[in-house]
C-alpha cells in the first residue's frame, strides 16, 4: 500500500511513529475489508439466520474500523483524545468481532478467516495504542 509512502510526505513531524503509524492503518483497512466480505458470505450461506448477530457484528466492525483508519490517516490538528478513543472502540468492535466469527470458524471458512484479521487488527491497535502520550 501507499500508506507509508504518503505518512512520509507529511510536512509537519508527527508524535507516532510513522512506520507502525502506517502498518496499523494498513491492518486495520484489511480488517474492514475482510470483516464486510465475511458479513456477505454470511448472507450467501444457507443458515442466514443463525449468523445474524456475526453479520451484525461483522459490519459494525468494518464501520470502526473504516472511521479509526481515516482519522489516524489525518494529523493537522491532531487530537490523541480522539484516536485513543477510536482505537479503544477500534479493539472492542476488533474483539467482539474475532469472539463472534470463532464461535463459526469451524464451519463456515470465512469467519475464521475474519476472527484471524480481527485479532490481528485488535493487537495492532493495542500496539499503537501504548505509544501514544
Amino acid at each position: 500500500m501507499k500508506t507509508s509512502e504518503m505518512l512520509e510526505t507529511y510536512p509537519k513531524s508527527m508524535n507516532l511513529d510513522r512506520t507502525l503509524l502506517a502498518r496499523v492503518i494498513e491492518t486495520i483497512v484489511e480488517c474492514s475489508q475482510v470483516c464486510s466480505a465475511c458479513a456477505d458470505a454470511c448472507l450467501s450461506e444457507d443458515a442466514v439466520a443463525d449468523l445474524r448477530k456475526c453479520i451484525r457484528t461483522n459490519l459494525d466492525c468494518a464501520d470502526v474500523c473504516d472511521a479509526t483508519a481515516r482519522v489516524l490517516s489525518r494529523h493537522t490538528g491532531y487530537d490523541a483524545n480522539i484516536s485513543r478513543a477510536l482505537l479503544e472502540a477500534c479493539i472492542a468492535a476488533c474483539k467482539a468481532c474475532g469472539d463472534e466469527c470463532e464461535q463459526h470458524a469451524s464451519v463456515h471458512e470465512h469467519c475464521r478467516v475474519c476472527a484471524e484479521a480481527c485479532r490481528a487488527c485488535e493487537a495492532a491497535c493495542r500496539e499503537l495504542l501504548s505509544t501514544m502520550r
